[in-house]
């Protein structure tokens, strides 16, 4: 007979200790999954750390059988989503739970059943899900791409979940497509007749961003931001105490010269965020920073001993221009021309020889067309699912 299994609140700090280790058992022999930090992984998860807490409510739950931890889930409940139009993924009857693992399918429903329950009890109708706290942190359930590792701040799951969700009565609702690129290769003659036109424009110029004031040229981006994807499906604007959040995040890992922003007659109207593949970086440090790994990624960062970091991979996770500007001849030209310099960059001064961009919605067709444009190939695919309950 089966041991009883236990599902209850994770609400102290061992809990949430617990919550993040979990992954680093069950994953423990798939190559391809890419331990996270675990000081990160406990402040995305721990209030008064991630802003997230300050428009959500989050309630944390652990499976155990026999006193060992074997599953984790969250339950969700963000307002501003929630503000969002139904059709846009919204609604104030709607809810999200995410951080599903589990050993086995019983567990795997046990949790989701016990997610569920909670947000009914909050008044929700209807299920998003996985999102994994934001939609701007780990969306979706990885459906395809599991025989390579996930590049920065992209997740990865183990292939059995997609039935076993699905199993649980939700369908899709979204797919999220991440698309890989060899930036070795040059553009052809059409898009460099684009880019040379972007250059030659005197009411267009393009910078790179200060390190020195970088939590200013955050906010510039994420303003961009949050005016340039306002119209997106499970759009959620960012506030300004996560625009904080995450450019203290980022601070750390970010190469000046591959994020741009482009202005018009000195507005700042576009931009594109590249970053070096900090999983390649950190791959061996099994999530620890301390006592001796903290120094030995600032050391992978700063490029050691020649002061030249290289990394093999780079990721556009954000890019945006300006609604008055989109569908508009200039929106391309300020697009190609950044994508084309951050080719040429992150090439030559840090040796990547590929991109991955996204992730970006299925029937976003202005970003996809970009994407096959460059003649990019969709790698990875995260779904999310529905479900009324």
């Amino acid at each position: 007979m089966s041991q009883e299994i236990v599902i209850r609140p994770a609400n102290t700090k061992a809990d949430r200790k617990a919550f993040v280790d979990l992954p680093f058992r069950l994953y423990k022999d798939d190559p391809n999954w890419i331990p996270p930090l675990k000081g990160e992984a406990y402040g995305v998860i721990t209030p008064g750390k991630n802003p997230f807490f300050e428009h959500a409510e989050v309630q944390l739950y652990l499976a155990e059988r026999d006193g060992q931890v074997v599953g984790r889930i969250s339950a969700h409940i963000d307002r501003l989503w929630q503000g969002m139009p139904v059709e846009k993924g919204g609604g104030a009857d709607s809810g999200n739970w995410g951080f599903l693992d589990a050993e086995s399918e019983e567990i795997a429903d046990l949790l989701i059943a016990k997610a569920e329950e909670w947000l009914r009890g909050m008044g929700v109708k209807r299920v998003l899900a996985p999102v994994s706290l934001s939609i701007w942190e780990e969306p979706g359930l990885l459906i395809k791409g599991h025989d390579h590792p996930p590049l920065v701040m992209m997740g990865h799951d183990d292939p059995r979940y997609e039935a076993w969700v699905e199993g649980a009565g939700y369908a899709k609702v979204k797919d999220l497509h991440t698309w890989d690129i060899d930036i070795r290769i040059p553009y052809n003659e059409m898009l460099q007749r684009v880019i040379a036109a972007g250059h030659k424009n005197p009411r267009i110029s393009f910078r790179k961003v200060n390190k020195k004031k970088f939590d200013e040229e955050a906010a510039i981006i994420l303003d961009i931001l949050n005016d340039a994807w306002s119209s997106n499906w499970g759009f959620v604007p960012i506030t300004p105490s996560e625009i904080a959040f995450t450019g203290k995040k980022l601070k750390p890992i970010v190469f000046e010269d591959l994020i741009m922003i482009a202005e018009y007659d000195g507005e700042p109207v576009a931009f594109m965020m590249t970053l070096p593949d900090v999983h390649e970086l950190q791959a061996d440090l099994k999530g620890n920073l301390f006592p001796f790994n903290f120094v030995k990624l600032l050391w992978r960062l700063n490029g050691g001993l020649s002061g030249k970091p290289k990394t093999k991979s780079v990721r556009v996770p954000l890019m945006g221009v300006r609604k008055k500007l989109q569908s508009t001849r200039m929106a391309s030209q300020l697009v190609f021309t950044m994508i084309e310099q951050t080719r040429i960059d992150a090439h030559k001064l840090y040796g990547a020889d590929r991109a991955e961009i996204g992730w970006i919605l299925e029937d976003n067709q202005g970003m996809n067309s970009i994407a096959e444009t460059i003649k990019a190939k969709i790698n990875k695919t995260y779904r999310i699912y529905e479900k009324a309950i």
